[in-house]
């Protein structure tokens, strides 16, 4: 099968939506199918068999793309519309999959090409607005929701990304072909990370003989730092050998949490890496003690957290529904988006090491049970065929 990708985001960069297009792009590879991914001209190119990157034009001006809606995204967006369209008149394809806010043009290219539509979900368009703080104007967000309806419709099937997503397609969409693929990761297994790799991550963040407490993702206002912050001084009081890791964030993030923590006496406690390469990802939790996620907002479960029970590590997180559609209180400690129900989760687990490695070990036998990238490859089978059929 021949497929179009239409992937409006800067793919590839280490952040969530391009994570899950990488993933989803090698699933299609792994099955045998040939795809060409229409993407930004941001981002850099990957290598995976028979996978073809094209790009809008090049726009000097425009050297990233932000997190969440913003104008930028429009004025690409049409570039996109338009490199598709000219991409459709010079090929055939078989399918036509779409992801995030691709689908509301996607859905005219299909109709007008004659080709299936497969609309991939990965969160509801109207929330995000709402979640970014890009627009609380009622108008707006209505027209965002028409619209996403009217997509959701169109399309020959659905694939969403948690049970949040699923349950709002169903109340939307009632019987439309529809599967719910959780973003797993790829099928490589960070097994073969050398004694050099950890010594010299421990040696380049000050971690030799810490207590590491990690967070990896993005700095947006709703994963909750801010939460983690507040909770670090009661943590650090009983455990003065923890550090706190913070990966990811941009630059005025960065700046903007780092005297955060200064104000608040903890800089001792905190190490910022900024954003830094995948690879380096499994080497910083494969060292840490404990798995963080203090999300205050949101339906949509974290990619990481589907890192973290693989690992094998204790987790701590907030007990939202953005968490707990995948994780239960047998599999990670569950607490209030309170500073301090999240001081003392992380403390439950830094004063019995033996409680959080059975933690641990729980969590790595839910996902092998329930999220193998065999499976991620069947489940993209099982809505390929429902599109096309």
């Amino acid at each position: 099968m021949r497929i179009l990708v239409l992937a409006p985001q800067p793919f590839f960069e280490p952040r969530g939506t391009p994570f899950s297009v990488l993933w989803r792009l090698k699933a299609l590879s792994h099955l045998g199918h040939e795809v060409d991914v229409l993407t930004y001209h941001v981002g850099r190119d990957v290598l995976i068999p028979g996978v073809t990157i094209y790009r809008t034009p090049s726009i000097r001006f425009i050297r990233e793309v932000a997190i969440g809606p913003s104008v930028v995204k429009v004025f690409l967006d049409g570039l996109l519309f338009i490199s598709a369209y000219r991409l459709l008149l010079r090929n055939r394809y078989d399918l036509l999959h779409t992801h995030e806010e691709a689908g509301f043009f996607g859905t005219l290219l299909a109709r007008g090409f004659g080709i299936p539509h497969l609309y991939d979900m990965h969160s509801s368009l109207p929330q995000q607005l709402k979640n970014f703080e890009f627009s609380h104007f009622g108008p707006l967000i209505y027209l965002f929701e028409w619209l996403e309806r009217r997509v959701i419709h169109a399309s020959d099937a659905v694939i969403t990304i948690c049970p949040a997503l699923e349950e709002h397609v169903r109340r939307i969409g009632g019987h439309l072909p529809h599967v719910m693929i959780e973003n797993v990761g790829s099928e490589e297994e960070p097994e073969d990370l050398s004694e050099k790799d950890f010594r010299q991550f421990l040696a380049t963040h000050s971690l030799e003989q810490k207590e590491v407490l990690l967070y990896a993702g993005t700095f947006e206002r709703y994963q909750g730092l801010d939460l983690l912050i507040a909770s670090a001084e009661e943590v650090t009081r009983r455990h003065p050998d923890s550090v706190f890791l913070l990966m990811g964030g941009k630059p005025d993030q960065l700046i903007y949490y780092q005297k955060m923590v200064k104000d608040r006496g903890l800089s001792n406690y905190f190490r910022f890496t900024g954003m830094r390469p995948p690879d380096e990802i499994p080497v910083a939790i494969r060292l840490s003690h404990v798995l963080l996620s203090p999300r205050v907002s949101g339906t949509n479960t974290p990619l990481k957290i589907y890192a973290y029970l693989r690992s094998g590590k204790p987790i701590v997180a907030t007990n939202l529904q953005t968490h707990t559609q995948v994780l239960n209180g047998s599999v990670a400690v569950l607490v209030e988006p309170n500073a301090d129900a999240l001081a003392k989760g992380i403390i439950s687990i830094l004063d019995s090491p033996l409680y959080g490695r059975d933690l641990g070990a729980r969590a790595r036998r839910f996902f092998e049970e329930r999220y193998s990238f065999a499976k991620f490859v069947q489940k993209t089978e099982q809505v390929l065929q429902l599109a096309v059929g």
